[in-house]
């Protein structure tokens, strides 16, 4: 029996992205980032969301993907990791999608940034790229 879930799908770098929508908390506009000096090349700074103090990332940055300017496009996808709300910018969110676990497969290549990846999802024509949180955050 296959197992079936759901993925938001968003775009960096005209690649497509997925993660599992219950590792999601909300898609948000971009919004007004306090930069915070000192920290991490990829961190932004943080957010006010509704009272609660969120550190972003720019995904394209901490990838080490081609970073592009934020436009009406971008967006905030917030995701909870072991009790930390981390906001991540994307280029893009397109849609959420169901996947099976039989179209699934491992990550097939090496590199410094694989380990991001956790696997690959076929689509149809498509192929979206599986986020390994743990790794990236």
């Amino acid at each position: 029996m296959q197992n079936e879930g759901q993925l938001v799908i968003f775009e960096l770098a005209d690649q497509l992205y997925a993660l599992p929508i219950q590792d999601t908390q909300e898609i948000i506009r971009m919004t007004d980032i306090t930069n915070v000096p000192n920290t991490r090349d990829y961190v932004e700074g943080i957010i006010n969301l509704r009272g609660s103090i969120v550190p972003v990332i720019n995904l394209n940055r901490r990838l080490g993907l081609s970073v592009k300017d934020y436009d009406d496009s971008s967006r905030i996808i917030v995701v909870e990791y072991s009790g930390q709300k981390v906001g991540m910018i994307v280029d893009n969110v397109h849609e959420v999608g169901r996947y099976t676990s039989d179209e699934v497969d491992p990550p097939v290549v090496d590199g410094d940034n694989v380990d991001f990846i956790s696997g690959v999802v076929k689509k149809g024509d498509d192929l979206w790229l599986l986020l390994n949180l743990a790794k990236v955050l």
